[in-house]
């Protein structure tokens, strides 16, 4: 297992492979449909975004509502592709990494390759447990959207594995 404290570097990049698991430890913001449907909006008129993009890493995930006591509740990752038709513009704003659930589009592998970008995948199905590693949660942007808001979390050693590498290796079947 692979300890990575964030932001990540094009070197720490570099040396990740697919089928690599890893700790994942440091600062990701959040998003979801709604969020990179706004974002991407925002890129195609030419106007500032709500969140700097350069250098972060973006959990695909809605968590549900805290607890007492809980940065989050359960934050499952939900499933990636839904994100693909807006990913390459945002990976081309500077986005070095991507967690979620799931198999990409060729476009996306691409555009991976191209700005030198990893995806991991979280354990579907283990939303109480990834939320152990989240310490703290902070709205960033769209707080209108609830659960699908951009919110920043700082996380400690998050459990994820590398399914696709900067270099357009995966795990997946194609």
């Amino acid at each position: 297992m692979k300890k990575i404290t964030l932001p990540l570097t094009d070197e720490v990049i570099r040396e990740l492979h697919a089928g690599e698991s890893v700790l994942i430890t440091g600062s990701v913001i959040t998003g979801r449909d709604a969020a990179h449907k706004r974002l991407y909006e925002l890129i195609e008129q030419g106007r500032e975004l709500p969140v700097k993009l350069d250098g972060e890493v973006i959990y695909y995930v809605g968590p549900a509502p805290a607890k007492p006591g809980h940065a989050v509740g359960p934050a499952g990752p939900t499933s990636s592709y839904r994100m693909d038709k807006y990913t390459p513009a945002l990976l081309d704003r500077g986005l070095k990494g991507m967690i979620g659930k799931g198999a990409r589009s060729q476009e996306v592998i691409d555009s991976m390759v191209k700005n030198g970008v990893v995806y991991f995948a979280a354990i579907g199905g283990a939303a109480a447990l990834i939320s152990r590693s989240i310490k703290s949660a902070e709205i960033l942007a769209y707080e209108d959207l609830g659960t699908e808001a951009i919110y920043r979390f700082e996380v400690e050693d998050f459990p994820a594995i590398v399914v696709i590498d900067s270099y357009g290796e995966s795990v997946l079947v194609k």
